[in-house]
């Protein structure tokens, strides 16, 4: 059913080829010049953080590819504000089909596939020229780490999104985390300092997307002076997230009351 689904919104929105064609250039041009933001920095300043240039293109390609994968499978729904505002929900839960999936589906934007294949390219080619000491587990580590960063990241997708249930204009403030989170984790932790850190690297979590992977992948020890075994932990950090953000959104369905629309 899901697949019907997804082939048809495919098939609807590449209809119009050139019209397809731009959005997928565009996507991609603007997930670039967030790229060449880091290296117009690290062109000024030499280094960034304390880390090299290497270092700062496998952190900033492999934040960047996780959370384009992130939006392409779940950055759709925030479109849930509008089905809450108009009732329109009311007609996924007729259904007998998962209603977040359903809304993932039917709004499903194939114009972010060019964001996602430019950020694994590019990480492909960060893990090349990265100075990394390969062996099995970091190989395991560097497939599982994006795939990792896409679940945190799509956690908050889903949590932020799962607010229109009590606030149906919350899309600014869950913009300010979740693409706040993914500016934030574009740079080394060790740039930030005080509360803000704090907050967004350990008490938020972004800190576990690229930081401290490519920590592990590139065998150094975190500056700020976390324990070596917690640079390989983003998969467990993500899965919580994951059951956490799902909590949240069975509570928000509970919660829905529908406009009678």
């Amino acid at each position: 059913m899901y697949g019907h689904v997804l082939r048809a919104q495919i098939r609807s929105q590449t209809q119009y080829r050139t019209s397809f064609a731009v959005e997928v250039i565009g996507s991609v041009m603007l997930n670039g010049l967030d790229l060449a933001t880091v290296f117009v920095l690290f062109s000024v300043a030499g280094s960034l953080g304390g880390f090299g240039g290497t270092e700062v293109f496998l952190l900033t390609t492999l934040s960047a590819f996780a959370f384009a994968v992130a939006d392409l499978v779940v950055g759709n729904a925030d479109k849930l504000r509008d089905y809450v505002r108009t009732g329109l929900f009311d007609t996924l839960l007729l259904r007998p089909l998962s209603a977040l999936w359903q809304l993932l589906a039917v709004n499903f934007a194939p114009r972010r596939v060019g964001r996602a294949v430019q950020g694994l390219v590019l990480y492909v080619v960060a893990l090349a020229i990265a100075d990394i000491d390969w062996d099995l587990a970091r190989a395991v580590y560097a497939v599982g780490a994006p795939v990792a960063g896409a679940v945190f990241f799509g956690s908050f997708f889903i949590a932020g999104s799962t607010l229109a249930f009590w606030w149906v204009e919350s899309g600014e403030m869950a913009n300010a985390f979740t693409y706040g989170g993914r500016d934030f984790s574009a740079y080394p932790s060790t740039m930030y300092g005080g509360w803000f850190r704090t907050v967004f690297a350990s008490a938020l979590g972004f800190g576990f997307v690229a930081y401290l992977p490519t920590l592990a992948l590139v065998g150094r020890a975190d500056p700020l002076g976390a324990p070596d075994w917690l640079r390989w932990c983003s998969p467990a950090v993500a899965l919580i997230a994951a059951g956490l953000a799902a909590l949240f959104w069975r509570t928000g369905v509970r919660h829905y009351r529908s406009t009678g629309s």
